[in-house]
């Protein structure tokens, strides 16, 4: 087999903490969204546990990275399953929290025959009371972090442990309460943001003008913003330029934690030295692939399946000036 630039460099797989989301999901799969009230029957279910920070660790294992996890759960029976799904899918979960007196989160979700999606969380504050510390010593072991919005505190710790340990510091910028992501993203190398994170936050539905003002914003870090079937926009640091790459056309089964697999694929390219372009390209299509598969993140696809796709799809960058979505 030859060789190509979306392998892993030689040696052991580079390492990324993830750290955020841990939920119980309960997938139902429906024909359409209830429009109104009433009582809608599903023709298939799963139990998995997914969030943010999980489907991207789980990205990261498929993808032949080594993958660890911090979260928290309560100390429950979702808990105890969260954890040991989790850890039987390739995670490690050693760092994991299991918060006294709190009820882990749990969420409902209803995807119909589009990959659509209705989402009912519940997410437990006390989940997050206890923030343990985050060493620059303990960070260096690991070749990235990537962090979510969902344990902000934790988060923060981690990208600044990041930054002083010299190792890319990876922001999963999605919508989030007042003020948590204009609190991470000083401490971040890289932010990749949800389309409707940055639609809110630049104040702007003009994608293209949006990772401008994004990078304006925060100038320190590689600003991104993902648009699911539009593809992704990035500031090309080297040239000054958006570079906009159209997403590959697939048919979307489920689109649940397709933006996770973005970032797990990204937050482990970036750890293994994977120019930008092609950690764009190859983050593109795990996520795509994904949405071929119903059942969140098991979706997620291998690296030789990565791989292989993209030996099909010619598509690259082009400049964002006036992109064609």
């Amino acid at each position: 087999m030859t060789s190509s630039v979306f392998d892993p460099p030689p040696g052991p797989p580079r390492r990324v903490l993830c750290v955020g989301a841990a939920v119980l999901d309960t997938l139902f799969r429906v024909r359409a969204l209830p429009a109104g009230q009433g009582k809608i029957l599903p023709y298939e279910m799963l139990q998995i546990a997914e969030g943010m920070a999980s489907s991207a660790a789980y990205a990261i294992a498929r993808l032949g990275g080594a993958a660890s996890l911090w979260g928290a759960v309560g100390k429950d029976a979702a808990g105890e399953r969260i954890i040991a799904d989790l850890r039987n899918s390739g995670i490690d979960t050693s760092g994991m929290l299991r918060a006294e007196g709190a009820r882990s989160a749990i969420a409902t979700i209803l995807i119909d025959d589009r990959g659509e999606r209705l989402i009912v969380p519940f997410y437990d504050e006390r989940l997050h009371d206890t923030v343990r510390p985050v060493t620059e010593r303990e960070v260096s072991a690991f070749d990235a972090v990537l962090v979510d919005v969902r344990w902000p505190k934790l988060a923060l710790r981690t990208l600044i442990a990041a930054g002083k340990a010299g190792k890319p510091a990876i922001l999963d910028g999605d919508v989030a309460g007042e003020g948590i992501i204009e609190m991470l993203a000083p401490a971040a190398s890289h932010v990749v943001f949800s389309q409707p994170a940055a639609e809110r936050l630049a104040g702007t539905a003009d994608l293209v003008e949006s990772v401008g003002l994004l990078k304006r914003k925060f100038e320190h870090a590689f600003i991104s913003v993902t648009a699911g079937e539009h593809g992704c926009l990035w500031f090309d640091d080297r040239s000054g330029a958006i570079r906009h790459l159209a997403a590959p056309k697939v048919r979307a089964i489920d689109t649940l934690a397709a933006g996770d697999i973005f970032h797990g694929a990204f937050a482990l390219t970036i750890a293994e030295g994977m120019p930008i372009e092609e950690s764009m390209r190859l983050s593109s299509m795990a996520a795509a692939l994904k949405c071929q598969v119903f059942g969140g993140r098991i979706g997620a696809p291998t690296r030789a399946e990565v791989r292989d796709a993209l030996q099909d799809w010619n598509i690259g960058a082009v400049s964002a000036g006036e992109p064609t979505i």
